[in-house]
């Protein structure tokens, strides 16, 4: 009897613990990898399964499938993995797999619509999905953010956002990330920067920050869990800014950045770190524009040039608005000298202009507490670091009291959480080329893909050991990730599932 009423019990105990599942968000196993760089944009996995050393397109491949042409990162969420592409140079899908087998779920589809050109390294399918059990959260620049069922594809809900412009052609790029009930986009393009929160279940806006204090910049927001709450953390032009979860609101700032960040900041134990590499935009706008093929090369920037780079579709001229007519001082027509920087950055944040001294640091390191409240830049920076060898597009990699970086080239450098002193490096990794995914780390090993189709292997330890570089055979964009007791690799043009 007393052994019956010990089983009755643990059921009971069991059947309660699943009603309140339910009736809580949709629960993450600690072996997904939710969003463009796993658990909150970290790149760190706490698998406790082995993961190869060496491996190729054939070799430790559990299974692999052909793919439209596309860079966004895959994603895997209770045994279902979430990847984009572009069907034909008309046509953007969606597709979810079986994280073990392989096997397709599901596939939708949508017309991309009347979109600007992007660089070559860029891709249509560029952005990364979101994903929980119950749903997969997926942007398009043309079709905005909808929310799809995660078992079957079907709409759950969208919501329309203005078409993003960027007069530089490096393309949309941003990607929706997870914080509890919402759904955060930040969207730094040249004409609505915003920072925008949905309501997970309908889509509901919960509340929007204008970010028109900004240029361009493609950096995700992070979560930082401090003595004093949670805050949303975004890097963006001369800013760190943390925000309240629940409002929005600007609870502090660091005046710390450049601008055009590409890199997305890495929390830590209530601290961010962040490394960047941002070129002043007058000498940005000179080289695209005034000195391209299109341009005429007097050192300065008229409308005209403008246009030109920008081809036959027209630029808006809200952007104009923007941008000529507020850095045009003395009415002549044309930008020239410290008026581009005037124009192409918001009044008072000339961080990283020509004429910004105080900035004149072009690639840095640093490390920001959390926490803190108004403007903490005397207050909570807690080091930053000049250094030649951070890279513009690859975001840092933290883990074991390091902070590691790649750059383009295959240079790698290692610095101390606690000082920002080096650790080791730079140092060659035995695979030069250029980067665009982030390294990221998981059984005591760091994974970097290389634009050439070359993943390193690399011991995650103070001092650089090379474990084995191993071709994919295709170029490698998006970054990887790690679940399921795997490595999933999303090339051009297929996905890898490796153990």
């Amino acid at each position: 009897m007393r052994c019956h009423l010990s089983t009755s019990r643990a059921i009971l105990v069991k059947t309660l613990a699943l009603i309140l599942c339910g009736l809580a968000l949709p629960s993450l196993h600690a072996d997904d990898w939710p969003q463009f760089r796993g658990p909150n944009c970290s790149g760190v996995s706490s698998t406790t399964a082995p993961l190869p050393d060496t491996f190729s397109a054939t070799e430790r491949v559990a299974w692999s499938v052909p793919l439209g042409d596309g860079i966004g990162s895959p994603v895997i969420v209770a045994g279902r993995v979430f990847v984009s592409e572009m069907v034909d140079p008309q046509t953007l899908a969606l597709s979810a797999f079986e994280a073990r087998t392989g096997k397709p779920i599901w596939k939708r589809t949508w017309p991309v619509g009347d979109v600007d050109e992007i660089h070559l390294t860029n891709s249509h399918a560029g952005t990364t999905v979101a994903a929980d059990a119950d749903q997969v959260y997926f942007y398009f620049s043309t079709l905005g953010l909808v929310a799809l069922n995660a078992q079957t594809g079907t709409d759950v809900w969208k919501r329309e956002l203005p078409v993003p412009y960027f007069i530089f052609k490096w393309g949309p790029g941003m990607s929706p990330v997870l914080y509890k009930d919402l759904v955060l986009f930040c969207q730094d393009d040249d004409l609505h920067p915003a920072l925008h929160a949905f309501d997970r279940a309908t889509g509901a806006t919960r509340w929007v920050d204008d970010r028109n204090d900004m240029a361009v910049n493609y950096s995700h927001p992070v979560v930082c869990s401090t003595p004093t709450g949670d805050e949303i953390v975004v890097a963006g032009t001369g800013l760190l800014i943390g925000y309240d979860p629940a409002t929005g609101s600007r609870l502090w700032t660091a005046r710390t950045l450049l601008r055009n960040l590409k890199t997305t900041p890495v929390v830590h134990n209530g601290v961010i770190y962040v490394s960047l590499q941002s070129r002043g935009i007058a000498s940005q706008w000179l080289t695209a524009i005034d000195r391209g093929k299109t341009g005429n090369s007097d050192n300065k920037v008229s409308r005209a040039e403008t246009q030109a780079y920008f081809g036959q579709r027209p630029v808006p001229e809200a952007f104009y608005r923007k941008t000529f007519d507020r850095g045009d001082l003395n009415k002549d027509g044309v930008l020239e000298g410290a008026e581009i920087d005037f124009a192409f950055l918001p009044p008072g944040n000339q961080a990283g202009a020509t004429f910004d001294r105080e900035n004149s640091e072009d690639e840095f390191i640093l490390a920001v507490r959390g926490g803190g409240r108004g403007d903490v830049t005397a207050t909570h920076l807690l080091w930053k670091h000049p250094t030649r060898h951070t890279d513009h597009v690859v975001s840092p990699l933290v883990s074991q009291g390091r902070m590691f970086l790649v750059k383009a080239g295959g240079i790698a450098t290692c610095f101390e959480t606690a000082t920002g002193k080096p650790v080791f490096g730079p140092a060659r990794i035995n695979n030069a080329g250029d980067y665009f995914a982030s390294p990221i780390v998981g059984d005591g090993k760091i994974y970097i893909a290389g634009e050439n189709g070359n993943v390193v292997v690399l011991r995650d330890a103070p001092s650089l050991e090379v474990l084995a570089v191993n071709d994919l055979g295709e170029s490698i964009v998006g970054t990887p990730a790690i679940a399921d007791g795997a490595l999933f690799f999303r090339t051009r043009r297929a996905l890898f599932r490796i153990q």
